[in-house]
């Protein structure tokens, strides 16, 4: 079963930072990356500049086309007007047809603020502790996941989380 996450990073370059790490292990065969996509938002910028990774993961089960009609949702609906309404309302229904939560998009856009990245990751095959050792000292939180809740207090704990959800400052 695929696993589907989205950290934030304290700087518009921690997300694609995060990434090379990963494509790094992956080359290591300690984690399978089935796609991702990158969200940066530099200090000054009006809306924040997304980006898919299909250079650095195989095609996975979601494509370019998902990516952009994600992104577009969370991030470009206040600023593209009501003449585009309609469209986004047609986007969302679309939306119903893979399973994309509502609170889901309004956890990521509460979250990924000028100044921040986000990474969002389709992984499978996990080494944890190894990914673990490879991410000690980076400050990420996971905002969101498709993991059960138990797994997901776990994979916090293991990324350094304190139980309120507040990153550690080591």
């Amino acid at each position: 079963m695929a696993t589907l996450t989205v950290w934030k990073f304290e700087t518009p370059a921690g997300a694609t930072n995060a990434l090379q790490t990963l494509a790094d292990l992956q080359r290591q065969h300690l984690i399978t990356l089935i796609d991702a996509a990158v969200v940066t938002w530099p200090v000054g910028s009006a809306k924040p500049k997304t980006r898919q990774a299909n250079d650095l993961v195989g095609r996975g089960a979601l494509d370019g086309a998902f990516w952009g009609m994600l992104f577009g949702f969370l991030f470009f609906v206040p600023l593209v007007g009501m003449a585009v309404g309609a469209a986004m309302g047609a986007l969302s229904g679309r939306f119903a047809d893979y399973g994309i939560r509502d609170d889901f998009i309004q956890e990521v856009k509460a979250k990924v603020t000028e100044g921040s990245s986000a990474l969002f990751l389709l992984t499978a095959a996990v080494t944890r502790d190894k990914v673990q050792e490879a991410f000690a000292g980076v400050r990420m939180e996971l905002i969101t996941s498709n993991l059960t809740a138990e797994e997901e207090a776990e994979l916090r704990a293991d990324f350094g989380e304190r139980a309120d959800d507040e990153p550690r400052t080591s």
